[in-house]
């Protein structure tokens, strides 16, 4: 996700605590928290998996996915 979608979400937020938001600036939001939740969602996945547990015996487990 890039700065200007951050950006972007930030300035609806700050608008929408001061007087509101249109209905389309209110879709526009929505999209937008949703892309960046899923984009941080990604990042989280990649990062565990790729994340080793070294066991006391020196030997390295991949995690295992749970559901």
């Amino acid at each position: 996700m890039d700065e200007q979608k951050i950006a972007r979400i930030n300035e609806l937020s700050r608008k929408a605590k001061a007087e509101g938001l249109t209905e389309a600036e209110q879709t526009e939001q929505a999209a937008l928290r949703r892309e960046y939740i899923e984009a941080y969602k990604a990042s989280l996945r990649a990062q565990l998996d790729n994340t080793y547990v070294v066991t006391p015996d020196g030997k390295k487990k991949k995690l295992k996915k749970r559901l």
